[in-house]
């Protein structure tokens, strides 16, 4: 008995774009031979498909435009390159965490006024209340993780959307800042947060530098600009971009290769459905409030450590910077897709921006001006990489 296979090529397809029949008889492009899920593609294709490539493509372009200008020759230099990539480092490390949250489908508007709260909380600790360095930055992801508890609290009990309830907790820190540290200090500012305290380990682990001991030997052989002391004027990597690339690698590493990943990709892809295969959505999400109020007490710690005093206006529209940075990364807003190695490139654009302009000699009255025209030219460079590896160019 002659045996059939299910799977079996029949001896006479029809060309490519004609419907055939299959096996019972129907019509179909499948049987055709002409499925496109089938259909190969070659790998620049398949990386263009990624949610980054178009990211990297604005970026590419930023960095294109910025060489053409006159005056930022010093801008790709290594003490330019290192100042963006600090600038690039601080948007970062709380883009990442907004990324991530998008990608769930929830949004969170009080990043930038938890900055700002943070860093009151570490100044008035360690300044009024006399506890070492480390306890008052404890205090803060204390702060931060009660912070983002109720934020994720109230959305996933309320099913309020989360923009209204963290633009709220917005105004609710932002005014707490102010209040309380007026109150305590008369002003609102607390200098000299770091006189005085005996705990030089924990402020170099944030306001330190990464292979000083390399960068001095470059210095020596002449590789790397130096002073007159001998001391180079880049003196190492800066431990903000370090956390930034840490958790950018560690944030990438959970979202693409665990299983916590895919919960956050189902929770905000389709909510129901996630419930349904037994997602635990309320907890990712309150999750995920909590990672971004401890992205932020992370970058006021960074902050703290190096200026050495608070102010209640730092963070102001940090919240909105952190958003677009996911939105150039190719987060979608609707959620349930993106990539936080976009987000690294978004955060290059900013950072790229905005020391670009200083270089070029740009009036920084219009720095908004250009930094808007840039962002946009990124995001149509994004949209149109997409579009065109997804074969749907020409505007249709």
């Amino acid at each position: 008995m002659a045996v059939v296979e299910d799977n079996a090529i029949p001896p006479e397809a029809p060309a490519p774009g004609v419907l055939g029949k299959d096996r019972f008889g129907m019509t179909s492009k499948r049987a055709a031979g002409t499925d496109e899920r089938l259909a190969s593609t070659g790998r620049l294709t398949q990386w263009l498909r990624r949610p980054e490539a178009g990211a990297a493509g604005g970026l590419i372009a930023t960095v294109i435009i910025f060489a053409l200008l006159p005056g930022a020759s010093n801008l790709y230099s290594l003490q330019g390159s290192m100042t963006f990539l600090t600038l690039a480092a601080e948007l970062g490390i709380i883009a990442t965490a907004a990324a991530l949250l998008i990608i769930a489908g929830e949004f969170d508007l009080s990043v930038g006024s938890m900055v700002g709260f943070a860093g009151v909380v570490i100044g008035l600790t360690v300044k009024y209340w006399g506890l070492p360095l480390w306890g008052g930055i404890a205090c803060a992801f204390a702060v931060a993780i009660l912070t983002g508890y109720v934020n994720g609290l109230i959305v996933v009990k309320t099913r309020l959307p989360s923009f209204i309830v963290t633009l709220a907790s917005l105004y609710i820190l932002r005014g707490l800042s102010i209040g309380i540290t007026r109150a305590v200090t008369g002003r609102t500012q607390i200098p000299y947060i770091l006189d005085g305290a005996p705990d030089p380990a924990t402020a170099g682990l944030f306001n330190g530098h990464l292979l000083t001991g390399f960068f001095q030997w470059m210095g020596t052989q002449g590789w790397i600009a130096t002073r007159t002391d001998g001391i180079p004027f880049v003196v190492g990597i800066p431990m903000s971009i370090v956390w930034w690339l840490g958790l950018t690698a560690l944030a990438g590493y959970v979202l693409t290769q665990t299983k916590y990943g895919n919960w956050i990709f189902a929770t905000g892809g389709d909510l129901n459905a996630a419930r349904n295969v037994g997602v635990p959505v309320d907890r990712v999400k309150i999750a995920l409030f909590i990672y971004t109020a401890c992205a932020a007490t992370l970058l006021a710690t960074i902050q703290v450590m190096e200026a050495g005093s608070a102010d209640t206006t730092r963070g102001l529209l940090k919240e909105f910077e952190a958003i677009i940075a996911a939105v150039i990364g190719g987060v979608l807003l609707t959620g349930g897709y993106g990539t936080v190695y976009g987000v690294l490139f978004g955060a290059l654009i900013f950072g790229l921006v905005q020391m670009g302009i200083f270089y070029t000699g740009i009036d920084t009255d219009w720095f908004k001006v250009f930094l808007g025209i840039v962002i946009l030219m990124a995001v149509l460079v994004n949209n149109y990489i997409r579009l065109k590896a997804l074969g749907r160019g020409g505007g249709k």
